[in-house]
């Protein structure tokens, strides 16, 4: 059965229009909170929320929905997704509920929900949640009198995670002598993560820390990492670190300014924690976006990489499946299982700086660990997601360019789950080879889905 309201990534769309209006997430609320009610005890639900102007009138939404289904909500007002997971295994809490269109623009948002031990549900609960509200089951359920449920605001969770996330950082260690340019984006962690790296020691020059509604992703954070990369070399500070809208991806410039990505993040960790003997089963998770350059770094460390679809959640269930501990993916999302449930982008941030102190060794020295295959990514904008090889034209093009390619690249070709993309990623020896490839991928997808391509 395909979902009609939940992506790769919870609910998202844009707000006040279907399916982030209030009334759907009023029927979210309600569907969530009989999903996660399982006895006769009070129930307590955890929402949290980035910075988006829309997020208020989401969040009253869900809280009035959830309240009328006979459950508790507690409120902690703007904080990274991961740390609304932290809480709401903290607290013991029945669920929690994040408000955020996480890289998206401001006019976007969305809902996704964390069960009580702090993990992204799984397609089937949410299916079941969809079930309740596209069948009309969850109108006729309604306390009612001292039943129905009420709001708390939790004022000190900022705090509690601060803690959290100090003591992900190894206590023989501090930050003293790192001068570190942070962009925040002007999203949930603003106030979090400049306070924990001064704390821990750190100078730190701070960018995208006054939201106002509708600055959150815009020309800073993760998506535009030349802003750090630019006052790195202009305050010759040792390394820039650059976050999302809800604080759950990284990626860092080293001193000169260049980009570490994702895959670059795993390849300095999971080889560190290889030397360690830290590293679960010598596996690291990654998603099939990840470039073969990981592969043979792994490889060539005593350890190996293992893939999955796109999508956090399904680097976080193959790692509980099997008990590793390290997973990610190259635009930023990184799990320590150690440390919490969920890709974390302070708690990624403190494992590099952490390696970074103890090997008293610079980022881009570092960063070597792992050598690129040249990789080109194209999305094309699409009306329907139709099943591309079953297009005999976009088939043939493809089958073409793997041929060529051999086994010396590759060809990935998939749907965003959050975007009307289709994304057509190419990897192999030669630069100019594979971009000339892709873009006649996508001209032929252009020709017969009639969608416009953006770089």
């Amino acid at each position: 059965m395909d979902k009609q309201l939940f992506g790769t990534d919870g609910v998202r769309g844009v707000a006040n229009i279907h399916p982030m209006t209030t009334e759907m997430a009023m029927q979210l609320g309600r569907a969530a909170a009989y999903i996660f009610k399982n006895g006769k005890r009070r129930h307590r639900i955890v929402i949290g929320k980035d910075t988006r102007l829309s997020g208020y009138m989401i969040e009253n939404a869900l809280a009035a929905g959830i309240c009328s289904m006979g459950v508790d909500v507690l409120l902690v007002g703007p904080l990274p997704t991961p740390g609304i997971a932290f809480i709401t295994s903290s607290m013991r809490a029945d669920a929690g509920v994040v408000i955020s269109a996480s890289h998206n623009p401001y006019q976007d948002n969305g809902i996704k929900f964390f069960s009580q031990y702090g993990f992204k549900l799984p397609d089937e609960t949410e299916l079941k949640i969809e079930e309740l509200i596209f069948s009309g089951k969850i109108d006729s359920l309604r306390p009612i009198a001292s039943e129905v449920g009420k709001a708390f605001r939790i004022d000190d969770a900022r705090g509690r995670y601060i803690v959290f996330l100090k003591n992900s950082f190894p206590r023989d260690l501090d930050l003293k002598g790192l001068k570190i340019v942070l962009d925040c984006a002007n999203g949930a962690a603003y106030k979090v993560a400049p306070s924990v790296l001064e704390e821990l020691g750190a100078e730190v020059i701070p960018l995208g820390i006054s939201p106002n509604g509708t600055n959150i992703n815009d020309r800073c954070g993760s998506l535009h990492p030349e802003i750090i990369s630019d006052a790195v070399k202009e305050r010759r500070a040792d390394l820039g670190i650059a976050l999302d809208g809800d604080a759950d991806r990284v990626i860092f410039v080293d001193e000169f300014g260049n980009l570490v990505d994702g895959d670059h993040i795993m390849a300095i960790c999971a080889t560190h924690m290889l030397k360690r003997e830290k590293l679960a089963k010598k596996t690291l998770v990654a998603t099939v976006m990840s470039n073969m350059g990981l592969d043979i770094a792994l490889r060539n460390a005593g350890g190996r990489v293992v893939k999955t679809a796109v999508g956090d959640r399904y680097v976080a269930e193959e790692m509980l499946r099997h008990g590793y501990n390290l997973g990610g993916e190259q635009s930023g999302h990184m799990i320590f299982m150690d440390h919490n449930t969920t890709g974390d982008g302070i708690i990624s941030a403190l494992q590099v700086l952490a390696i970074i102190q103890r090997a008293q060794k610079p980022l881009a020295e570092l960063a070597g660990t792992m050598i690129a295959l040249p990789q080109v990514l194209l999305n094309v904008r699409v009306r329907e997601r139709k099943d591309i090889l079953s297009v005999s034209g976009i088939r043939k093009v493809i089958e073409s360019v793997e041929k060529q390619l051999g086994d010396t690249g590759r060809v990935l070709i998939r749907y965003s789950g959050t975007e009307p993309l289709l994304r057509i990623m190419l990897e192999g020896q030669d630069k100019v080879q594979i971009t000339a490839m892709s873009q006649e991928i996508a001209s032929v997808v252009e020709k017969h889905l009639g969608v416009d391509r953006e770089g």
